[in-house]
């Protein structure tokens, strides 16, 4: 089962310990390069402009493309993971281009998280149509698979249209996995008809459990490598409790989770990284 992590600091949504409201940098560049080293296969990023005050699920998001950015430089293998880009919020083009020159400067290490969003607030503020965004999305992603790894593009659609246009630098992978989020069976839908993979909010953020992701993916026909990603029911603790962790794993595989998107209890920056380490022993990720 492959693993990547949720990453800490980069959100402040759901309850997180003391420490992750004091970190920055330093904090961010140590746990992303113990990912690196230890073999896990992503980081995660989310992706929010500006929020209202005490929006429930957190008012501090990096931005996912600077901040990856900066840790492509600092590390050799770990693949970078927005979750989720909000599809509307942007351009086809805008996103084949910034996020492809990432793909190219970071050597084919981008997969792309991305979603319809439901915050209307945000869509407001950004003056984005909000009652035909999944449309507009699905157009979106139609248009991003036709653009992204290429130099010369061309797109027609009913939101999104251009011709022979020249996009350099680009994608260094041809075909750049796309991951939906979401966590109806519209989604799962979205994911498999446009997309790559299936990438749902964990229970704990209404996403669904085992038993109901399950269920879900009986109700479609998925492609040759198409990933689903599981996240664990409750945040693990690995050093405490390594049964729980074989348990979650045994679940994920009966469920049909091909990556894990992996959350650890943890009360310091220490504590994180021996987490770390101990899920990856666990679990027996591929160190290099």
């Amino acid at each position: 089962m492959r693993t990547g992590i949720s990453s800490p600091v980069l959100a402040d949504s759901g309850p997180r310990p003391d420490w992750e409201a004091a970190a920055g940098v330093e904090e961010i560049k140590a746990f992303a390069q113990a990912a690196d080293r230890l073999g896990y296969e992503f980081l995660t990023c989310p992706d929010h402009v500006a929020v209202p005050p005490d929006l429930p699920r957190g008012e501090r998001f990096y931005d996912p493309l600077a901040t990856f950015s900066y840790l492509a430089a600092l590390t050799e293998r770990i693949r970078f993971l927005p979750y989720v880009l909000v599809l509307p919020f942007y351009h086809p083009l805008e996103l084949a281009k910034r996020y492809g020159t990432l793909d190219h400067l970071s050597g084919g290490r981008l997969n792309l998280g991305l979603g319809v969003g439901n915050l209307q607030e945000e869509f407001d503020l950004l003056g984005a149509p909000f009652d035909d965004r999944g449309a507009r999305a699905d157009d979106a992603l139609r248009a991003l698979r036709a653009s992204l790894g290429r130099r010369l593009v061309s797109y027609r659609g009913p939101y999104y249209g251009y011709e022979n246009l020249v996009v350099s630098p680009h994608a260094a992978q041809q075909r750049l996995p796309m991951w939906i989020g979401g966590h109806s069976m519209r989604a799962l839908r979205r994911a498999v008809e446009l997309a790559d993979g299936w990438t749902p909010a964990p229970p704990r953020f209404r996403g669904p459990d085992a038993a109901t992701m399950k269920d879900m993916l009986t109700r479609v026909e998925r492609p040759d490598g198409f990933d689903v990603v599981m996240a664990p029911e409750r945040a693990l603790d690995p050093v405490g409790d390594p049964a729980e962790v074989r348990q979650m794993l045994e679940r994920a595989g009966w469920a049909g989770a091909t990556v894990i998107n992996l959350a650890v209890r943890h009360s310091s920056l220490a504590h994180y990284l021996e987490q770390l380490d101990a899920y990856a022993r666990i679990a027996e990720l591929p160190v290099a």
